[in-house]
């Protein structure tokens, strides 16, 4: 048995083990019981199908329930994902956190390797390779990684996938009565929307290298082909998937572009984010008793989109401005670097 906390954490509810909580004959703790039983169910009915999405949602699911069968754990579903007729590159991202850290196997070389064959326009593939590089002392590799991810067209790390193979997959059983939380206004869609974004935020993802790029780039004031890498991968990161890699992209225009107002625009559109991100977490913690807005935010993951594009368009249609209050953004944006 598990329980589970609701954290705002980065861009939603995260699902979390507490083993002492667990222990509790309580309430909640029969709920939980429910949800892993829902969550396993769900599994099971989806592990039998052969297209790479449904697989995908099944596999993400599986991954943090322990003792799961053989033939219906994360390592067998995601690699029959893999081998889907119409599998795609999320699977394979997806594939790269099937390993073994403790072994040092970690990315998955395989999945990696698929990466930057089929998804070699993607920045996050070659920040995925930099990390692994400058882990690994190959300095010059991780220099030729730098310039790859620049000259990418986007940067996608398929959070917005993940999110709509989840909320794909999270209603094809009806949610257990014994899973509800009857304080809960938002019923069964409050399980389906723990149950998705606290999914997405549970599991262990693979990590681009944006340490290690921002390392490398705060020597570009003395490197001029460097510092022209890092200002052209800065704008793939502006427009990416994720508010991790727009951030970055702000703060790489923020320290090495020569324009004084242009350094001061990427601070506000830093301050902009944080505005965004703690909103987006504000609709997130309230899904549960909200009915409307728990089918609203489970509508968005299934239509698809990223990551970025999911959280605007849930401010968007909750009225929230997607720009800071002036004043919060000037106060703001030194904090944001």
């Amino acid at each position: 048995m598990r329980a589970r906390i609701w954290s705002m954490l980065g861009l939603g509810l995260v699902l979390a083990v507490s083993s002492a909580a667990a222990a509790e004959a309580s309430p909640e703790a029969a709920r939980t019981k429910a949800l892993l039983a829902y969550q396993r169910d769900l599994v099971s009915v989806l592990a039998p199908r052969a297209d790479a999405m449904p697989l995908l949602g099944a596999a993400l699911l599986a991954r943090p329930l322990p003792k799961q069968p053989r033939y219906n754990d994360f390592h067998t579903l995601i690699e029959r994902a893999a081998q889907a007729d119409d599998s795609i590159p999320a699977v394979q991202w997806v594939r790269l956190v099937d390993c073994d850290a403790k072994a040092g196997t970690c990315p998955n070389a395989d999945a990696l390797q698929a990466l930057t064959a089929g998804a070699a326009d993607n920045a996050a593939v070659w920040l995925i390779k930099l990390g692994t590089d400058t882990a690994n002392g190959r300095n010059e590799a991780a220099r030729d990684d730098l310039h790859r991810a620049a000259s990418a067209r986007l940067y996608d790390d398929y959070t917005g996938t993940a999110l709509k193979a989840l909320a794909s997959t999270a209603g094809t059983l009806p949610a257990p009565a014994a899973a509800i939380d009857p304080a809960a206004a938002a019923g069964p869609y409050g399980v389906q929307v723990v149950l998705v974004y606290g999914m997405a935020g549970l599991l262990p993802q693979p990590q681009p290298g944006m340490q290690a790029a921002a390392r490398m780039c705060a020597k570009g004031k003395d490197d001029g082909a460097l510092k022209a890498d890092c200002l052209q991968l800065a704008r793939v990161l502006e427009w990416g998937s994720s508010p991790l890699a727009r951030s970055l992209g702000l703060h790489l225009r923020e320290t090495l572009a020569d324009d004084p107002a242009e350094q001061a625009a990427a601070r506000i559109e830093r301050a902009n984010l944080t505005w965004q991100v703690q909103n987006f977490a504000r609709l997130s913690d309230r899904a549960p008793q909200d009915k409307a807005l728990a089918q609203h935010l489970l509508a968005l993951a299934r239509h698809g989109g990223t990551e970025m594009s999911l959280v605007l368009a849930a401010l968007r249609d909750a009225g929230i401005p997607a720009d800071a209050p002036a004043a919060d953004a000037v106060d703001a944006a030194p904090s944001t670097r």
